[in-house]
């Protein structure tokens, strides 16, 4: 009876130390993961496509605040280089949150910011979801979001 009483106080012990995993990242992956939006975004700016290739995973999709989607990475690029075409502006994108869900993935939430050429801005929602490969984050999803309401 001894034992199993000792064996209860020791697994109260163990357990009262376990921490759930935490996941807020690093200030190496948050600087890594500010990085690689910082390229995204000059890339779209520079209409970079060597930095979007590289940036950007093989099956990425992208889902824009239209409602299309945008699916591979030869369609994504082309679907980005076009909007910037047609959609002239200076774009902004400022990190809000970034939440690993394990150490090589994670969701970054974004404001993102169209200000045209005329000074008119739209400003949107952007999610990334970005995973760590060969120790180098990359871009997997895009989900843009117009806030209801707004055209």
């Amino acid at each position: 009876m001894k034992n199993i009483w000792l064996l209860i106080l020791i697994s109260n012990l163990i357990l009262a130390n376990l921490n759930a995993q935490e996941n807020i990242p690093s200030k190496k992956q948050s600087r890594d993961i500010h990085s690689l939006i910082d390229n995204y975004s000059m890339a779209r700016a520079k209409k970079d496509t060597l930095l979007l290739k590289k940036i950007l995973t093989t099956d990425i999709d992208q889902l824009v605040s239209s409602g299309t989607w945008r699916k591979g990475k030869q369609e994504s690029m082309k679907g980005m280089l076009r909007s910037s075409k047609n959609n002239p502006g200076t774009r902004t994108l400022k990190i809000e949150s970034i939440r690993l869900l394990n150490p090589l993935c994670g969701i970054v939430d974004a404001r993102y910011e169209i200000t045209n050429p005329e000074g008119v801005s739209r400003k949107m929602w952007s999610t990334f979801i970005v995973v760590a490969i060969e120790d180098e984050w990359k871009i997997s999803a895009i989900r843009n979001m117009l806030p209801a309401g707004q055209q």
